[in-house]
């Protein structure tokens, strides 16, 4: 298998985590899900960095965002699939 670009903790997660420096739009991801070791491919639809999250489907405003299988937060904007996750699109449970 080849070095993943993307983990995804939870089969019920619906978004993935960045593993890599220098993610660029247009990359053809290789997903690993680390609870059943399987893979899929996802195409990045913009440059995100290392450590940040990618939506592996399309989240609604309200929607909630699963991550290691827990609702971390709502989508406050919508988000297309690939496309970058963070504070200016999600309302973290955290604070």
């Amino acid at each position: 298998m080849s070095i993943p670009h993307l983990l995804v903790h939870s089969r019920d997660d619906n978004v993935g985590v960045v593993v890599i420096e220098g993610l660029t739009a247009g990359t053809d991801m290789l997903c690993v899900v680390t609870e059943d070791d399987s893979d899929f491919h996802l195409t990045a639809a913009e440059d995100i960095p290392i450590g940040h999250k990618v939506a592996l489907k399309e989240l609604g405003e309200g929607d909630a965002v699963i991550k290691y299988g827990v609702d971390i937060g709502r989508i406050v904007q919508t988000v297309d699939v690939g496309k970058h996750v963070h504070v200016h699109n999600l309302k973290t449970k955290r604070w």
